[in-house]
């Protein structure tokens, strides 16, 4: 019976998460023409720190019952499954085009944010003035983005025929653009939430530690709304949105979601955590720079290897996770 509630909220998550991504990305992409910003800094800030929520309230609420490793896990995972699952879902769907821009600003920051992570968990883990510091890392790195890219698309703003006819279907008018974007977040919001709530049970059930439950299930969960809003966003041929959303968020994660976790309670991290999973964090996110650096997008086949590479990584969890039972 307990399976059966599970499947039925998976099924209405999956649904609020898909109506939730149709609301943000149209009414996204028409604020952003309302405002004279480009999709790419909405993506950024706007989508990507609302579809990063859920990955805020999950590392806060495990910091504060001192689980450590599933606040930090949560991010590793969710930043991982960014950039290897859905890059790699959203590329072998159609390419993401890459601005010029994104490479030499927004990607060296994603891979930046991403290493500064080292020195602050070196001791093993984190207390309310280093995430203080992160936190403001992070809101310094979002002023700078906003201005540095309202200055560039003020001077050059350029539509494709996509653009133009994707731009006839959003709502027109500024009130409505906020309802859509209000809609969707916490429609997106729920729905993550509903389907976390059924996988970390099945999890916990089937014998998963902590660690992988974060950098697994958790993960994944609290990315669907990345993941659904880059889908849909591709769909609809809005690659700026989709790409700002995915380095955005892995930003937010690094610096936000781990300064406010241990800002909430400072928390340690075991071992592991400081080893390999977070070399494969840093891995991926510098091959997923290197994939958008050598044509200017993720190609088809840089998302299967991107998809290989996130397969791979889930067998390693699950083989770690039966040695740790041992």
């Amino acid at each position: 019976m307990k399976i059966l509630f599970d499947l039925i909220g998976l099924c209405f998550g999956i649904g609020l998460l898909l109506k939730g991504a149709d609301w943000l990305v149209e009414g996204s992409v028409s604020l952003a023409r309302r405002l004279g910003l480009s999709p790419l800094i909405i993506g950024l800030t706007i989508v990507a720190m609302g579809t990063s929520a859920p990955e805020t309230a999950a590392s806060i609420a495990a910091a504060l019952v001192g689980s450590g490793d599933i606040a930090v896990g949560n991010v590793y995972g969710s930043n991982i499954a960014n950039l290897a699952l859905i890059g790699g879902l959203c590329a072998v769907i159609r390419p993401i085009q890459v601005q010029r821009i994104s490479l030499r600003r927004d990607m060296p920051f994603m891979i930046g944010t991403a290493l500064l992570l080292w020195p602050f968990f070196v001791n093993g883990g984190i207390g309310r003035p280093a995430a203080l510091l992160l936190i403001m890392i992070f809101i310094v790195l979002m002023a700078f983005m906003i201005s540095s890219e309202k200055k560039r698309f003020s001077t050059a703003q350029e539509f494709s025929l996509e653009e133009k006819l994707f731009l006839q279907k959003v709502p027109k008018q500024l009130g409505i653009s906020i309802l859509f974007i209000l809609l969707g977040l916490p429609a997106l919001a729920f729905g993550a939430k509903l389907t976390i709530w059924g996988a970390s049970s099945l999890g916990r059930q089937i014998g998963l530690s902590e660690a992988v439950i974060g950098l697994t299930i958790v993960a994944v969960g609290t990315s669907l709304p990345e993941m659904i809003t880059s889908l849909v966003a591709s769909f609809k041929k809005q690659d700026d949105l989709s790409i700002g959303n995915l380095v955005g968020s892995n930003i937010f994660n690094t610096l936000f979601v781990i300064g406010s976790a241990g800002l909430a309670r400072p928390f340690s991290v075991s071992q592991r955590l400081l080893g390999m999973d977070y070399w494969i964090m840093v891995a991926v996110s510098i091959l997923f720079a290197c994939f958008a650096f050598a044509r200017d997008k993720i190609s088809r086949a840089a998302g299967m290897i991107l998809l290989a590479i996130y397969a791979a990584y889930l067998i390693y969890l699950l083989s770690s996770n039966r040695i740790e039972s041992l």
